[in-house]
This record gives structure tokens, sequence and C-alpha cells, in this order.
């Protein structure tokens, strides 16, 4: 069956122009055929080309034998879109299909040729379009003729066409692309893709193989080694060559003719030779003029599809897109994001950097003060606690949450005055078992608190939370692991941090806890268990129990433990309260004043520098 739709579409190729409608010698007959012709309309092709193109088209058809019981044939032309010239089940007259050809316009656009074999694979040869259906088992024919490289990618859409049964021709005219018409074309190559000089050769290439293909002569025979063309005489052979090509010494291959060479092309880039004649072409990024030999550069960005989210600078390789100060392009090559000037510059922030234009700002944790330099946060100054942190490390919590779970504990240090005579703070981490990561009186400042909460590792395993309440009891706040005298009036708070229910009873440690004294907060995360956060926390249980659904939304928990923990911003047992008329206090209260005071001028200085600055934008951009 190959070998018979290879005679079919190689005789078409055969077919000299309009005016000659027979072949010399017996024309060779085939069955019913599905015949699709993918024809190449964009720009690229000159209008005389095209026209060329059509005239052969017709005479095509006048060799075909068309019926809807023999063969059907469908016309599509393409450039940066498709267009059905008419579907297989349209005509079923060889006049009806050229007066549709000789109607036809060019759509002189791009070359989409992926694009085109995808509308012929999935409509141009379905049964809607009158296709006959796969179990008829009718030969489905494609002949793309092209004559350029493609714009998009055919190699993987050509493989699936041809998985469907579809067998692909791939014609390349002057400018074609070989590794493009390979790509398509049906195995085997040498059968499937051809390849002329310009469309006027048409003719001669079909001719060239006419008498290999309905019949045997001396030039079908391997060994003449004609470079172009043999043509058979009684008994003999001789060579001869392609216009724009003479014959060489040997009598058998072909030297170009080369007019660019004599110097009087007037091409203003560069000049191609072409059989007979030559052209002129332009360099990446330009476009040849109506003289056919000057060259603009081409204006990518006037094309409106360049998607660039602020400028677009149209280059000699293609458009490139270009942010405005104060931003950076990102990966996809089009959209913007203000530049992150926190990476760049020694922000000198305490907390955290955010990055604003072409300037930046300081950031406190929830529940801290931005002081007046701007940078640095305040702290709970004043009182005295001894603070015990329990943490889940039981499996359920997994290793990416109990980072956020340090971070949030870091989070609660950020607003603690840590000292030895300030804040002491304890760390416990419990699972199966209990294990102290560090008591109450080793580290003295907030820094080395952090530092050693990083290095905590995960335990996983169980959730033993009554064992880690008994241990906090009995070890965690004894003098020995650095918990102050009972004498000295220091507030004893343990925090309480898990995601699941007990594994063991909760209810003899959580009261011993409160009995001794303990200030109890619980905080519950996810699948926690409110009667058992309530349990261990102390009254009333809703300033001491707090809940997040997940660890990704903890933050919003810091406030109402800063407000609870921090003595200066709510009472915590033991906590002395002091009158403002005192002296202290009243110097106190100036050096706040004079320090918010101070941090707002600050504030309204960087926003009147802004605001100068996106005025003067405004005004570049007038």
């Amino acid at each position: 069956m190959r070998g018979l739709l290879c005679w079919l579409v190689l005789l078409f190729l055969l077919q000299p122009w309009e005016s000659q409608l027979q072949l010399a010698g017996p024309r060779c007959h085939t069955g019913p055929l599905d015949l699709v012709f993918v024809i190449d309309s964009s720009r690229s092709v000159r209008p005389f080309e095209f026209e060329t193109m059509r005239q052969f088209l017709v005479g095509l058809l006048r060799g075909l034998n068309v019926g809807p019981n023999a063969t059907r044939v469908g016309v599509i032309q393409y450039s940066s879109q498709v267009q059905s010239v008419f579907p297989l089940r349209a005509f079923s007259r060889r006049e009806d299909m050229e007066r549709a050809i000789r109607d036809l316009v060019p759509l002189a656009q791009g070359t989409m040729t992926g694009l085109a074999i995808q509308y012929a694979m999935n409509v141009a040869f379905s049964v809607a379009e009158g296709a006959r259906p796969p179990e008829e088992r009718v030969p489905r024919v494609a002949v793309i003729v092209t004559d350029g490289r493609p714009q998009d990618r055919v190699a993987e859409v050509a493989a699936q066409a041809r998985a469907r049964g579809i067998e692909i021709y791939a014609v390349g005219v002057q400018r074609a692309d070989v590794g493009s018409l390979r790509a398509m074309a049906s195995p085997p190559l040498d059968e499937h893709v051809f390849l002329v000089e310009s469309f006027d050769l048409i003719q001669e290439f079909g001719l060239q193989f006419q008498s290999r293909l309905c019949g045997k002569d001396q030039c079908a025979e391997p060994g003449h080694g004609c470079q172009h063309q043999c043509v058979n005489a009684p008994g003999t052979f001789h060579c001869t060559c392609n216009p724009g090509y003479k014959l060489a010494a040997d009598n058998k291959s072909c030297l170009a003719i080369d007019l660019c060479a004599e110097g009087t092309h007037g091409c203003e880039h560069h000049c191609v030779n072409s059989p007979g004649s030559y052209f002129c072409r332009c360099q990446v990024g330009f476009v040849l003029q109506q003289d056919q030999r000057s060259c603009r550069a081409i204006d990518y960005c006037s094309f409106g599809n360049h998607s660039c989210q602020h400028e677009c600078v149209s280059t000699p390789g293609g458009p490139r897109c270009h942010c405005r100060e104060g931003h950076d392009l990102q990966p996809d090559g089009r959209s913007c994001q203000v530049r992150d000037l926190c990476n760049g510059v020694d922000h000198g922030c305490e907390f955290q950097c955010v990055s604003e234009g072409l300037s930046y700002r300081c950031l406190c944790p929830e529940g801290r003060q931005l002081q007046a330099d701007g940078k640095s946060c305040d702290r709970c100054r004043e009182g005295h606690v001894d603070l015990v942190l329990l943490v889940d490390g039981s499996k359920s919590v997994r290793p990416q949450n109990f980072e956020l779970v340090k971070r949030f504990v870091n989070q609660i240090v950020d607003f603690l005055d840590v000292s030895p005579e300030g804040t002491r703070v304890g760390l416990v981490q419990f699972s199966s078992r209990v294990r102290t990561e560090f008591p109450l009186g080793r580290y003295g400042t907030a820094a080395e608190v952090k530092q050693a909460v990083l290095a905590v590792e995960y335990m996983e395993r169980g959730t033993m939370t009554g064992l880690a309440l008994r241990h906090m009891v009995e070890h965690s706040f004894s003098e020995a692991q650095g918990a102050r005298p009972r004498a000295l009036n220091v507030p004893r708070v343990g925090l309480v941090f898990t995601d699941g229910r007990s594994q063991d009873d909760i209810s003899v440690w959580a009261a011993r806890a409160k009995e001794e004294g303990i200030v109890m907060y619980a905080v519950g995360v996810g699948k926690a268990v409110e009667a058992e956060l309530r349990e261990i926390a102390s009254e009333p249980a809703e300033l001491h129990v707090s809940y997040a659904p997940d660890f990704g939304t903890m933050t919003h928990l810091l406030q109402n433990l800063r407000g609870s923990i921090c003595p200066e911003e709510g009472i915590s047992a033991g906590t002395e309260l002091r009158s403002p008329c005192e002296c202290e206090s009243l110097v106190e209260f100036q050096g706040r004043t004079v320090g918010a005071l101070e941090s707002l001028t600050l504030n309204l200085a960087q926003l009147t520098a802004r605001l100068e600055h996106l005025e003067n934008q405004l005004a570049n951009q007038k």
C-alpha cells in the first residue's frame, strides 16, 4: 500500500504545468485515496511564486481520478493561522476544485507548519470533514508544500499524525529547511522528502522522476552520476543542469552561476544566489524593503505580542523586556518584581526588612514597637519571668512543621528581655520520652537561646504530654536547673505546645503544676484536643489557651502570648504595679514619649522622601 501511495503522490509532482494535462507515456492508476494538500502561504512566498504554485495545483488536479468513491481532495493553506480552502467532502467535480483554488487569497503572515499539521490531523482528516472511516482502510495522504523554516515545532505533531496512519510527503521549495522536511515526512525519507530550488523548477523536478515511477530507463539505473538531471536517449543518456547552473568538465556535476560575485546586485546586507538569478537577504532582525534590496530593522515591540509587564525594547534578536527603575526582570523574561533592597544592602533591621521600591523599612514582631532608630524593636524590659517551653516532638508534627515550631519559639524569645536578672528561658521536648534541650540557667542572652532552639533535633514517636508535665514540675523549675528561689517571687510560667491527643493521663500533673504556682499556657495546633488544652491551662482558660488550625497560621497567637507572658504588656503573677506618679514612672513616660515622637518624625521623613521620588517618576514619564 505504501508503494502505491508513493506512486500516486510523486505522480502528482510529475505534472509540469496547468497547460500540460497529461504525462508522456502511460498513466499510473491508483485506487481510492483521501488526499489533503497543505499549502504554505506565508509572506515569504512572493505573489508570482504563489501564482505558480496555484497553477501547479490545478495541473495536479487534472491528472487525478476525482470522485466520491475514488480520490477525494481537500486543500488547506497556512501562515500564522490555518484556513480550510475546501474540505474532502466539499467537491466531487474537478472544475469546482479548480475554481476554489483560483479564488485562493494568500494569508501572507508567519510560517506555523506544526499548527497546520495539527489541523490536518484533527480536522481535515476527520469523518465530519469528508474523510472515509478508518475501518474502510482508505489511505490518507498529506502533501506539505513549504518554502521556509517552520516557526513552531513540527517533529512531535508530525509523529502523532504518522501514528494515526497519515502518510506525509514534504515538498520544500527554495528556502525550505531540509531538517524540518525530514522531521515531517514519513519513512523511507528518500521517497517522501523532495526539495526544489524555486517554484519555477517544480515542472523539471517532476520530469526528473517521471521515468523512474512509470517505467524503466537507463537514468533509473544506478551509476549514471548526473548531479541534476539525467536525460534518456535511445540506448544512452546525458546529463543536464537546472537553470542558473552550467555543466562541469566531467559532463555530470553542475556549477552554480554566481551572479552575486559580479558585484552589481545592490543588496544592502546579503546577496544569495538562486538558479539563474539572485535575491537579497537581510540580517537577523531586519526585513527586506519594497525595493527588494535595502533592509529595515524590525520593530518587534509593535507587533503587540511581547507581553512585557513594563517596557518592550526591540533588538535584532527580537523583543526584550525592560523593567523600570527599582524593579528586576524575572526568569520568565517578561514580568517585573520590585527590587529587594533588603538582600542588597546592610539594612541593620533587628527583626525583618521589607523592600519598598527604591527604599526599605524595618518591621518588628507582632506586639513589639519599632524604636526611634527605625531598626530596633522594644522588649519586655521590666519584670522577671522563669519561662519553660514544652514542645511536642511527636511523629504527627512532621519535620517541616517542627521547623515552624522552632521559628515560632524564637519569635516568642524576640519580645523577651533574656538575661540572668531578667527573663530566663528553658526548653523541653517530649514524644514517647522527655528530653531537656536546655535548662533555665544555661543561656543569658536572647541570641544564645535562639541559636540553641535552632539546633534542637526532632525526636518523633509518641505523645506523652503527662510525662512532660511531670518532668517540668519535678525538674525544670528546680533551682538546680536554673529557676530562681521562690522567696524572690519571680513568676514561673510554663507553655505547652502540642498538635494532638496525649497518649497518657495529664490530669494529675496538670493540676500539680498549678498547685506549685506555675502559670500554665496551652497552645494547640491542628488536631489538638480542646478539653486537654483547657485542663493544662490556668484559669481563666480564655486567657491561657490558644489555638491555630495549622502550623502556617501560628503567628497570630504571638500578640496574645505577648500580652500574657510579657510583664509590661499584661499582669502576671507576682508582678508589682507602680504608681504613675512616682518619679521613675514620670521619667520613663517622658522617655517613651520622646522616643515615640522621634520614631514618628523618622517615618514622616521617609514617607516624604518616597512621595518626592514618586512625583519625580511621574514627571519623567510625561
